[in-house]
């Protein structure tokens, strides 16, 4: 586990709840607010949620909102606490992770928080992130031509249980093992809630 005692108190706390509330600002409701609707009465506010709700352009606009504000609470982590190390970056992707899934500002209802860990894993832990990305470009296809039919589950949660070990293995021998793990154990958090039938 990283030393989180190294940290400077003051900074560390500062970055991470700046983390928090940069998460809380999901741009699926800003986006279906702005279109006159709430996007969580009828779907996640994600990029997957508004590309079915708003099409394709709208959804891909979101997801690059969500993304960019893990990239921003990531940078802002590396320089306001430049000597972090990776106990930093575990907690600030925790945080901004756990505000687009419990946003302050939309009554602690968000999405499902892969747009701001993969943002907040692009800055922190780029060989973590492409180990994903590549895994999945091999898992989705795969999985959607052999087993989904017969198991009947989505193909981004069969992937995500691929493609998490994956990215744990090669965060453990170059680094980033805790942010994965924060930003996952958030996530996991989030998909048991939204499972039991929370909003």
């Amino acid at each position: 586990m990283p030393d989180l005692t190294d940290l400077p108190p003051a900074p560390t706390l500062l970055v991470t709840v700046l983390a928090f509330l940069l998460g809380s600002l999901v741009s699926g409701v800003l986006y279906s607010r702005a279109r006159g609707a709430d996007i969580r009465d009828r779907d996640l506010p994600g990029g997957s949620g508004t590309w079915r709700q708003f099409g394709r352009g709208a959804g891909i606009l979101v997801s690059a909102g969500d993304i960019l504000k893990g990239i921003v609470a990531a940078l802002l982590a590396r320089a306001l606490v430049p000597q972090g190390g990776e106990a930093l970056a575990a907690l600030v992707t925790g945080a901004v992770v756990a505000g687009h899934c419990y946003p302050v500002f939309f009554g602690f209802r968000g999405g499902g928080g892969i747009a701001p860990l993969l943002g907040a894993l692009l800055v922190f832990t780029p060989d973590v992130l492409l180990a994903l990305l590549l895994t999945a470009a091999v898992v989705i296809p795969t999985y959607k031509a052999t087993l989904q039919a017969r198991l009947k589950l989505n193909a981004v949660p069969f992937t995500t249980a691929v493609a998490v070990p994956v990215g744990l293995l090669v965060g453990a021998l170059t680094g980033g093992f805790w942010p994965l793990l924060a930003g996952g154990a958030v996530m996991a958090v989030r998909a048991a809630h939204l499972l039991r039938g929370g909003a």
